[in-house]
């Protein structure tokens, strides 16, 4: 069954509410005449009077009130899922980012985020390499690929690795010469991107940018994630590359050793992406301010 235009329901839900065609008129910014046009239409397809005219006076009928209380109930829920959808749920975000991110950088500090905002809940969605920036599956997200357009993409930090180790194997490496030292050891690698990277490509990329020699004959030890690779160097089964971000876990800070040595820039810039319709909106607004803070003691550190 066709449906009444919304046009009209508007034009009679403002002229109810306000009791008056001009008010309502100038509320819509049309005319009045185009108001009242509206407002015979809905009742010519309703086959019912909503206003009782006497002269420049009206007043609803008892149809009439009724239907206002409809109407305005049908415009006040279209408008509230038109605002979710456009805006989220007031104190509920849904933030989409790496595991590894999540894990080992994230998840330690959200006790800090919910004791300056208890009112905002948060829940993760963890993502692969390419996530679907879909209002369906989260309200932000946490990137190295921001989408070009339509989106705010907030810089957070760039990823950088560098070596390190279990302590019982660093008591093995400390006071010895590097790089040199490191050879005598398994090295856990892991692949960092979504190219198609050859066994211990991180660690040839790491001896590049630190212009020496990666051993041909080095052990190297294959891991598809790095949270993997990190625990195994937890237990001193190795030496890994590990991100920046990683270390900012206190539980890593006490199991783990930073092997003193360069960096490895890995090109990679992490940001906070949401839609820019929902750029004002103020629970995305104190989420972006608080990751800014913990990315600026991140590279500060």
């Amino acid at each position: 069954m066709k449906l009444p235009p919304l046009r009209a329901l508007q034009c009679f839900e403002a002229v109810a509410r306000l009791n008056s065609f001009s008010k309502a008129a100038e509320h819509l910014n049309v005319t009045q005449s185009a108001v009242s046009h509206q407002v015979r239409l809905l009742e010519d397809y309703l086959g019912e009077t909503l206003f009782n005219r006497q002269g420049r006076s009206f007043s609803l009928t008892k149809v009439g009130e009724r239907y206002f209380e409809e109407v305005t109930n049908s415009l006040g829920n279209l408008s509230n899922a038109s605002q979710m959808i456009r805006h989220g749920k007031s104190g509920n975000l849904r933030l989409a980012l790496y595991s590894s991110v999540a894990v080992n950088w994230l998840i330690p500090k959200l006790e800090d985020f919910r004791n300056q905002h208890p009112e905002i809940e948060i829940t993760l969605n963890m993502v692969g390499d390419q996530p679907d920036y879909n209002d369906q599956f989260a309200d932000c997200f946490i990137t190295t690929n921001p989408p070009e357009r339509n989106f705010v993409n907030q810089f957070m930090f760039t990823e950088k690795l560098y070596p390190v180790c279990g302590k019982k194997l660093w008591q093995q490496l400390r006071n010895k010469p590097l790089p040199d030292s490191l050879w005598q050891h398994p090295l856990l690698s892991v692949q960092y991107s979504d190219t198609n990277e050859s066994l211990g490509d991180d660690w040839l990329r790491w001896c590049m940018s630190g212009k020496f020699e990666l051993p041909k004959d080095v052990k190297i030890n294959q891991f598809s994630h790095v949270l993997l690779a990190a625990e195994a160097a937890r237990y001193n089964l190795g030496i890994t590359l590990i991100n920046n971000y990683m270390m900012d876990d206190q539980d890593r800070q006490q199991s783990l050793v930073r092997i003193p040595m360069h960096e490895l820039n890995t090109g990679d810039n992490f940001y906070f992406v949401y839609k820019e319709t929902r750029a004002r909106q103020p629970d995305i607004m104190k989420l972006g301010r608080w990751l800014k803070q913990q990315c600026y003691e991140l590279e500060s550190a």
